[in-house]
C-alpha cells in the first residue's frame, strides 16, 4: 500500500483555497459567457451549421444501423453486454489486488503511438490508471460492436470512423478533473491556467466558430522563414502561379523538372525551411526546378472542370516550362491529388500523340482507388451530395472545411492534445513549421472536387479507363515513360497497397519505392536529418506482402536513390538558365502572390 507519509511530489505544491475558489468561479462565468454568446445569435449557428464537416443526419443513420443489427439479435446483444461487463470485473478486481500491494499487470494498456496516457500517473496512480483502463476497454468494446455488425463495408467502415470519434472525445485525458496532468496544474496554479485557458478558447471563438490553434502561427510567415529558395514567378493565370527557381550553378540538367502539388494544400510542403526543402535539395543536385503554386480558389474558379484544370494548368505550365527554357522534353513530379492530375494529363498526353514529358515521378499519388485511404468515410452519394450542395453557392469548399476533415482523421493528435495544451492546459502551442502549414488551408473549386470525388473515389473512372476529359478516354496503359513511384508505409490518405497498384495501369517502366513514416514525413525527409528509412526491391512482386517480403532496407532517406534515377533521365548539362532569360519574364520574386490568399 502507498506511504501515507511520502513526500509530495517537487512539481506540486498545495494550492491556497480562495484563490482556487475564485478563479474557478470566473472560468464559469467566462465558459458560461461565451456559451450563451453561440446560444444568442443565430447567425452563429447558422455558420456552424454551414461549415460542419458531417452530415448529422448520415452520423445518426449509420449508427442507427449498427443499433438495428444487434437489437434484431437479442442473443448478440446480450453476449456483447457480457463481454463488457466481464471486462469492468476483471478491473475492478485487479485494482482492489493492486490496492492491497500485489503486482497486477494491466488488462488493457494504449498503443504506443497514444500519447494521451504519457504521464506518469496513468500508470503509477491506482485511480488514474483504472479510469484509463477503464475507458480502454470500453473503447475496444464499442470499435468491436462496429466491427462484429453484419453491415456492408462502407456503412462499417463509416460507423467504425464515427465510434473513434465519440470515443476519442470522452477520453478521461480531455477532461480537467480526470487527467492528473491538469489537477496537478490546477492545484499547483490556483487555477490560473484554467483562466489562460479561457483566454486561448475566446480568441479561437473569436469569429463564432471554434478554430483550435495547433501551433503558434506567429512564429511563421511565408516568404519570412519559409518558403526561402530564391527564385521568380514568371507565370501567372486563373489557375496558378509558376515558379523558377534560380540554378546553384552555372551549369544543369538538360530536362526541368515541373513540380505538381495538391492543390488541397500549398505547394510549400516542399520548401518549408531551407532545412527541409526538397525543392531546394533539388537545385542544390543541379536540376532546373519550376513548381505550380495553385490558386487558392474563389467563386472565378467554381465552375472550372477538371479538364480545366488539367488544360489551363498542368499542361499550359509544361509549355511554359519550354519557353522558359527552351528544353524540348520536360520531367514532372506529382503529389497526391496533384499526381491523379499529372497521370490523367500523361494518359490525355498520349492519347494525342504528345511526348513532351520524358520521365514522371509520384509522390503517394493514387490512381486506382479501390483501396484508397481514410478519407473514404466521407465519400458516397449522400455525402458528395450534401458537400456539393455546400459549394453551390459561392462555387467552393471553404479551406477550414478541408482541414478540418483531415483533422479528424488524426483527432486525438490533432484536435484533443491541443484542447488539453491550450484549453486546460492554458498553455502556448509550440511553434512547428508542419503545423502552421497544415493550418494554412485551400479552398476547394466545386466542379474540380465534384469531379475528383465523383469519378476518383467513388466510380474508379481512371483505373477503369473510363475517366473522359475533353471527350478523350484516358487510358493509362498508353502512356510509356519511365515512371518512379514513391509510396509511404504507414500513410492514411494514399495507403500503401492503394499507391501500390500504379505500376498497373502505366505502359513503361514503374520502379517503386517505399518510404518509412506517413503522407507528408515520408515525403519531406531529408538525408541530413537521418531519419526513417526506405525500401526498394528490384524483382517486384505480384502483391504488396510479397514485394516487401523481398524489399531491400535501407537507412535514411530516398532522396539520393531518387537523385540516380532522376539524373539519368534529365540529359546532358547545359548552361543553367534564369528566371527571365527566356520567353517567359518575371512578374515578381518566389513565392508569389497565389500563397499568400488565406483559404477560410
Amino acid at each position: 500500500m502507498t506511504d501515507s507519509k511520502q513526500p509530495l511530489p517537487a512539481e506540486f505544491k498545495l494550492p491556497d483555497p480562495v484563490k482556487l475558489m475564485q478563479n474557478l468561479a470566473r472560468v464559469f462565468e467566462r465558459a458560461s459567457a461565451i456559451a450563451r454568446q453561440v446560444a444568442e445569435r443565430p447567425d452563429l449557428q447558422k455558420q456552424e451549421a454551414e461549415t460542419q464537416i458531417l452530415p448529422m443526419e448520415q452520423v445518426a443513420k449509420t449508427l442507427g444501423e449498427v443499433f438495428k443489427h444487434y437489437n434484431d439479435d437479442p442473443a448478440k446483444t446480450m453476449m456483447a453486454q457480457m463481454k463488457l461487463w466481464q471486462g469492468y470485473t476483471v478491473l475492478w478486481q485487479g485494482a482492489w489486488a493492486k490496492a492491497l500491494g500485489q503486482q497486477v499487470f494491466p488488462l488493457a494498456t494504449p498503443a504506443k503511438t497514444d500519447k494521451r496516457f504519457k504521464d506518469k500517473d496513468w500508470q503509477e496512480n491506482a485511480i488514474f490508471d483504472f479510469l484509463k483502463q477503464a475507458y480502454l476497454i470500453s473503447a475496444k468494446w464499442a470499435a468491436d460492436m462496429v466491427s462484429d455488425a453484419n453491415l456492408d463495408q462502407h456503412t462499417k467502415l463509416k460507423a467504425k470512423f464515427y465510434v473513434e470519434q465519440i470515443t476519442n472525445a470522452l477520453s478521461p485525458s480531455n477532461f480537467a478533473m480526470s487527467n492528473p496532468e491538469v489537477l496537478r496544474a490546477t492545484l499547483s496554479t490556483n487555477g490560473e491556467n484554467l483562466l489562460k485557458g479561457m483566454d486561448k478558447l475566446e480568441r479561437d471563438f473569436a469569429d463564432g466558430r471554434l478554430r483550435i490553434m495547433q501551433t503558434d502561427k506567429t512564429a511563421f510567415e511565408v516568404g519570412r522563414n519559409i518558403a526561402l529558395t530564391p527564385g521568380k514567378v514568371v507565370f501567372r493565370n486563373d489557375v496558378f502561379e509558376l515558379i523558377q527557381y534560380n540554378p546553384a550553378g552555372e551549369q544543369t540538367h538538360e530536362y526541368p523538372l515541373l513540380i505538381a502539388p495538391p492543390w488541397i494544400n500549398k505547394f510549400y510542403i516542399l520548401d518549408l525551411t531551407p532545412q527541409k526543402s526538397y525543392i531546394k535539395w533539388c537545385v542544390e543536385q543541379g536540376l532546373t526546378v519550376f513548381v505550380m503554386s495553385w490558386v487558392n480558389a474563389g467563386e472565378a474558379q467554381g465552375r472550372k472542370t477538371f479538364a480545366d484544370y488539367m488544360h489551363d494548368g498542368f499542361l499550359t505550365a509544361v509549355t511554359k516550362v519550354q519557353e522558359a527554357t527552351g528544353a524540348k522534353k520536360v520531367n514532372t513530379v506529382g503529389f497526391c491529388v496533384g499526381g491523379t492530375m499529372v497521370a490523367s494529363a500523361l494518359g490525355y498526353m498520349a492519347a494525342k500523340g504528345d511526348d513532351r514529358v520524358n520521365a514522371a515521378t509520384f509522390f503517394t499519388t493514387q490512381v486506382d482507388f479501390e483501396k484508397a485511404g481514410d478519407l473514404c468515410v466521407y465519400v458516397d452519394e449522400e455525402q458528395v451530395r450534401w458537400i456539393e450542395g455546400r459549394m453551390e453557392d459561392k462555387g467552393y469548399l471553404p479551406g477550414s472545411r478541408m482541414a478540418d476533415a483531415f483533422n479528424l482523421l488524426r483527432a486525438n493528435d490533432l484536435i484533443w492534445s491541443n484542447v488539453v495544451n491550450n484549453y486546460l492546459l492554458g498553455k502556448d502551442p509550440m511553434p512547428f513549421d508542419l503545423l502552421y502549414w497544415n493550418a494554412d488551408s485551400t479552398r476547394m473549386p466545386a466542379g474540380v472536387h465534384s469531379f475528383y470525388l465523383r469519378e476518383c473515389y467513388m466510380n474508379n473512372s481512371l483505373a477503369k479507363g473510363k475517366m473522359v476529359l475533353d471527350d478523350v478516354v484516358i487510358d493509362l496503359s498508353k502512356v510509356k515513360i519511365p515512371v518512379y513511384n514513391l509510396a509511404a508505409r504507414e500513410d492514411h490518405i494514399a495507403p500503401l497497397p492503394s499507391v501500390f497498384r500504379l505500376a498497373e495501369h502505366f505502359g513503361g517502366e514503374t520502379t517503386l519505392v517505399v518510404s518509412g513514416s506517413g503522407h507528408i514525413a515520408g515525403v519531406v525527409n531529408p538525408p541530413s536529418m537521418g531519419k526513417y528509412q526506405y525500401w526498394t526491391n528490384a524483382e517486384g512482386g505480384e502483391t504488396v506482402e510479397e514485394w516487401m517480403a523481398g524489399a531491400t532496407e535501407t537507412a535514411g532517406s530516398w532522396w539520393p536513390h531518387w537523385k540516380e534515377w532522376i539524373t539519368a533521365k534529365s540529359g546532358k548539362m547545359v548552361k543553367a538558365p534564369m528566371p527571365g532569360d527566356g520567353k517567359l519574364k518575371v512578374l515578381g520574386d518566389a513565392p508569389g502572390e497565389y500563397v499568400r490568399v488565406k483559404g477560410e
